[in-house]
């Protein structure tokens, strides 16, 4: 596997810590809820669920509008952008003295990181040239988000223990700073133009289908559900017929961005739910504290950090569809032996099948992600970039599907095994999502073959000189013109043409503003 160089880890890092600080943010809060709640006097457990669901809301409906905006004003500017604003409103929700100046302040969070997360995967796409260097930076950066989830789930608790809730939202500002340093010292700037205008109809009926689609899988609703599928129905025809559409549908009839998204939505709402669940049968069948609980998810940690290491050599040697097969069949074998969680002392079966969950999910996201990105010109990164992390978003379907059937049982340890079988079925059912992306890669990257000259009638044959010397062997015959003289040809035009296994220019070095 080809190695970065030491001018690109330090770009690399940029991306990714913002990567890793939203993903900090989701779990370092969930952990403070409770306190959040004592300290700031909430009225009732649903109004503090709006600190989580005011952040996760605009994220995940703006997100494929801001990847289209990042490819119409630069990627580096949208990037700093989103960065900057998720610094401030993280100061202004360490000082919020009230809830509602909470809940305002953890909106802004989201509406910066759906700025952030397609600008940082197209600033990836364009910096890192695909192939072995792309690969192994998805891979750095699907290892660090998932450490961030876990990072989270531990930190939250040693932090608002020791000292305050507030500190939770002040280590988001210190990464933001560091972050925000790095993109103008160390990300490139990439020239080139972006897309000549914005699709406002596209990006009004988008956001508010996705809007819709995450609060009715938030909140239970079946009306704003039924209200998403009719809104997205509706922004799906006039991307149809728009010149410039948000998300052009070329890019949705790719079989690799089809089955590449399936696939991340079904790692990210199985391991999603059954980290959730995880949770509730450590706290409240283990009866163990929030801080225990959370060091308990080390293993799942250092299973994804393992599996970013590995993730690259396995997509450069096999690809990204057997990867997901692969990812996918471990997530679900760790998944469902979760089923043999005990009423008591359960660490010995929960650190084993936590890590093969983890190791399985990461895997599965960087697999899916390269296959959503790759093959891509520079102008759509920013739309695929907005793709590709949609599915971590709208997965919030596996968490309500999981609790309520694990809420079905009488027993709760009972529903929560059967919750996970349920979970590792889907997950080994996703497989299948894999064998499909396996087969439409592999199309993708097969060579064309060389067409067969054509075959006319044989010509007479023509005197030649005794001395005239042949074509080299191989070489193919002479052709000339009439008068016997050969046809004159560029230099190097035989060897700097495009070839279907190394392109001329690499996907992602063309000109993208940044």
């Amino acid at each position: 596997m080809e190695r970065l160089g030491v001018r690109e880890w330090p770009v690399l890092l940029t991306l990714c810590g913002a990567t890793f600080m939203t993903g900090l943010d989701y779990s370092i809060i969930t952990v403070a809820l409770p306190e959040i709640g004592r300290d700031l006097g909430f009225a009732t457990r649903g109004d503090l669920q709006w600190v989580v669901t005011a952040c996760l809301l605009p994220t995940a409906a703006l997100m494929p509008l801001f990847g289209r905006v990042s490819d119409v004003v630069g990627r580096r500017r949208s990037f700093a952008l989103g960065v900057a604003a998720f610094t401030g409103f993280s100061l202004l929700a360490a000082l919020a003295p009230a809830p509602a100046v909470l809940v305002g302040a953890r909106a802004g969070q989201g509406v910066a990181a759906a700025a952030i997360g397609p600008a940082a995967l197209a600033l990836m796409t364009t910096a890192f040239a695909e192939g072995p260097r792309r690969t192994r930076a998805m891979a750095v950066n699907g290892a660090l988000l998932s450490l961030g989830f876990v990072a989270g789930t531990i930190g939250g608790g040693l932090v608002t223990s020791g000292l305050s809730w507030r500190w939770t939202m002040i280590v988001l500002v210190v990464i933001g700073l560091v972050v925000l340093a790095g993109v103008f010292t160390v990300v490139p700037r990439a020239g080139g133009a972006g897309v000549a205008r914005l699709d406002v109809p596209g990006a009004v009926l988008a956001s508010a289908g996705l809007f819709a689609l995450v609060y009715g899988i938030s909140a239970g609703s079946w009306v704003s559900v039924v209200a998403a599928g009719l809104l997205l129905g509706v922004f799906f025809a006039v991307e149809a017929r728009h010149a410039a559409p948000l998300v052009p549908p070329r890019l949705l009839r790719r079989p690799t961005v089809l089955w590449g998204m399936g696939t991340a939505l079904v790692t990210y709402a199985m391991c999603g739910g059954a980290t959730l669940l995880l949770s509730v049968y450590m706290q409240d069948v283990l009866g163990w504290s929030a801080l225990r609980s959370g060091l308990a998810f080390l293993g799942e940690g250092v299973a994804a950090l393992l599996a970013g290491g590995v993730a690259a050599r396995v997509i450069g040697a096999r690809g990204a569809g057997p990867a997901v097969v692969l990812g996918l069949s471990v997530q679900a074998a760790g998944t469902a032996a979760m089923a043999f969680l005990p009423a008591q002392a359960g660490l010995g079966v929960l650190l084993p099948t936590s890590a093969a969950m983890g190791f399985g999910h990461v895997l599965t996201v960087v697999a899916a992600v390269t296959a959503i990105t790759s093959g891509l010109g520079p102008a759509d990164q920013g739309v695929a970039g907005g793709l590709a992390q949609m599915p971590a978003f709208v997965g919030g379907i596996g968490v309500a599907a999981l609790t309520a059937i694990a809420s079905a049982h009488t027993g709760l340890l009972d529903g929560l095994r059967t919750a996970f079988v349920v979970a590792g079925a889907i997950a080994l059912l996703g497989t299948a999502g894999g064998g499909l992306l396996w087969r439409a890669t592999a199309r993708e990257t097969r060579p064309e073959p060389t067409p067969e000259p054509t075959r006319g009638p044989t010509p007479e044959p023509t005197p030649e000189p005794a001395l005239r010397p042949g074509p080299a062997p191989g070489s193919g015959p002479v052709l000339r013109s009439r008068s016997g003289a050969r046809p004159s040809s560029s230099p190097g035009a035989s060897s700097s043409g495009p070839c279907p296994d190394r392109p001329s220019t690499p996907p992602g070095r063309a000109a993208g503003r940044a």
